[in-house]
């Protein structure tokens, strides 16, 4: 397999995980994550992660209040130099959040570092979702 079917296949991994995490389930994303602490995420919700652990905890904190969702990558677009790839596209889908219904089309960057044979996700950014963040500014605050 050529190392852009190799990132396309992770990639499709990815989007099938972060399909269960906008159905309440996040522990399908660790499988395609690197888990070091340089690792970081820039989510449609805003704020930045840094290190897996926090990369994890975020993704879990939206599993919490997700159900219904599906995200997909549209206008794919993977660029490999050596060790690195760099995927743009853009994510359509919807996701019901804490029980409002929020459609998904965002600008995405993707990256993926060879670790051990095999392509492991760095780094995940998109766009703000003025629709999402309105649903979170709604709840109650902890």
């Amino acid at each position: 397999m050529s190392p852009e079917d190799e990132v396309r296949t992770v990639s499709l991994s990815f989007y099938a995980a972060l399909t269960c995490m906008a159905n309440g389930d996040a522990e399908p994303l660790a499988a395609i994550w690197s888990h070091g602490n340089l690792v970081t995420t820039m989510h449609p919700i805003g704020d930045r992660q840094v290190g897996w652990n926090a990369v994890s905890t975020s993704f879990e904190q939206v599993a919490q209040l997700a159900s219904g969702g599906k995200v997909e990558l549209q206008q794919q677009h993977i660029h490999i130099v050596g060790e690195l790839a760099c995927e743009t596209g853009i994510e359509q889908g919807q996701i019901t959040l804490a029980g409002q219904s929020v459609p998904i089309e965002h600008r995405v960057t993707n990256l993926y570092q060879r670790e051990a044979g095999s392509w492991k996700m760095i780094h995940h950014h998109t766009d703000i979702s003025p629709a999402m963040l309105a649903v979170l500014e709604r709840l109650p605050q902890a």
